[in-house]
C-alpha cells in the first residue's frame, strides 16, 4: 500500500514557541539475562522518552518531515534492551537510550530518558536463593476476617492480597482449544507472574498460634509456585499451579478447612524488536487485560457446602 501524500497546510505561526518536545510515556519492558550456570537475572522497567528536536515546523505547518515518531521511540526501548547483552543498571540503560537517539537522529538536540525499576527481588527458599524465582518486596497485604456470634461460634479466615511473584522459566501453556478465534500460540517456555489473593478458613479446631499458621501457609504457597531453588517446578498452566498452591496450604496447616485463591495471570509478552529476534530475553510487560484464574481447594470428605464469599464484599 502506497504511503498517503502529506497534506500541506498554511503556516499558523503567530506567536513564539519557546519550548517543544515529544516522546513516549509508560513503555514497559522486562529483560532476562540467563547465566550459563542456570541463574536468571530479571528486571522490569517503565520508560519515558522525550526528545527535543528541530521540529518547529510540525507545530507551525503540520509537516512531520524528519520527525522521530513516538512509536519509533517505543520500539527503540525494546531494541536497546535487546542490545544490552550483559546485565545493566537502569542508569546504564537510560544512557544507552539517550546515546542511541542522538546518534541516529541528527535533528534531535537533547534526549531525556526516565526509567523506573519495579522492586522485583530474587526470592529465597529456606535461605537458599532461587535460580529463577522473584517476588516484589513489601507489596502484599496480610488480611483476616473474623465472625463471632452469641452462641460463641467463631470463624477465622486469614489470607494475603497483592502477593506478587514471578518466575522467568519453568512455565508453559499448551494443548488448549484452538479455533478460528485463537491467536495465542502453544508454548513450553514463558514467564509466569501473578499478584495473588488467597485466603484460608480455619475449621472448628483453631491453630495454637495464628502467626505460625500464617507463615506456614504462605511458605507452602511459595514452595508450590517456585519449586526447588536450583531446578524449580514446571507449571503447565496457572490453573494447575493455583490448585497445587491450595493443596500445599491444606497439607502444611491441618487446621485449615479450605483455601480460596485468585491469581491474575500477569503477562510478559515475547518482544520481537525491529532488526532483532526474541530469545527468551526481552518482554513487553503488561498489567491488563490479563487472565484471571481462581479456585477453592477443600479437604476431601468435608461434607459442608461451600459458600463463596467474594473478597471485595466479604463484610
Amino acid at each position: 500500500m502506497a504511503s498517503p501524500t502529506p497534506i500541506v497546510l498554511p503556516s499558523i505561526q503567530k506567536h513564539e514557541l519557546p519550548m517543544h518536545q515529544h516522546g513516549k510515556a509508560r513503555v514497559r519492558v522486562a529483560r532476562t539475562w540467563r547465566d550459563p550456570s542456570g541463574v536468571h537475572h530479571f528486571v522490569e522497567w517503565t520508560v519515558h522518552t522525550m526528545l527535543e528536536s528541530a521540529m518547529e515546523h510540525s507545530f507551525f505547518t503540520g509537516s512531520n518531515a524528519g520527525m522521530t515518531a513516538t512509536d519509533t521511540q517505543k520500539n527503540t526501548v525494546y531494541v536497546v534492551a535487546k542490545r544490552c547483552s550483559e546485565r545493566c543498571t537502569p542508569e546504564d540503560f537510560s544512557i544507552a537510550m539517550a546515546q542511541h537517539f542522538l546518534r541516529e537522529y541528527p535533528l534531535v538536540s537533547k534526549a531525556k530518558i526516565a526509567v523506573e525499576q519495579k522492586p522485583w527481588t530474587r526470592t529465597q527458599q529456606n535461605g537458599v536463593p532461587h535460580n529463577h524465582g522473584y517476588e516484589k518486596t513489601g507489596t502484599e497485604v496480610r488480611t483476616v476476617y473474623t465472625t463471632l456470634d452469641r452462641a460463641n461460634n467463631l470463624e477465622v479466615t486469614s489470607g494475603v492480597r497483592g502477593y506478587e511473584i514471578l518466575k522467568t522459566t519453568q512455565s508453559g501453556y499448551a494443548g488448549y482449544l484452538h479455533d478460528k478465534y485463537t491467536l495465542l500460540p502453544d508454548t513450553n517456555e514463558r514467564v509466569l507472574a501473578t499478584s495473588l489473593t488467597a485466603y484460608w478458613k480455619y475449621g472448628a479446631v483453631k491453630p495454637r498460634c495464628y502467626e505460625s499458621a500464617f507463615q506456614a501457609a504462605k511458605q507452602a504457597m511459595h514452595k508450590a509456585f517456585f519449586g526447588p531453588p536450583k531446578s524449580g517446578t514446571y507449571s503447565p498452566a496457572m490453573q494447575y499451579t493455583v490448585y497445587d498452591m491450595g493443596s500445599h496450604v491444606l497439607d502444611a496447616v491441618p487446621e485449615v478447612e479450605h483455601c480460596f485463591l485468585n491469581a491474575p495471570n500477569l503477562h510478559f509478552l515475547p518482544c520481537n524488536p525491529p532488526t532483532h529476534k526474541f530469545d527468551n530475553d526481552v518482554y513487553v510487560a503488561t498489567s491488563e487485560p490479563h487472565g484471571d484464574i481462581e479456585c477453592v481447594v477443600r479437604r476431601k470428605g468435608s461434607g459442608k457446602p461451600y459458600v463463596h464469599t467474594p473478597v471485595s464484599s466479604r463484610l
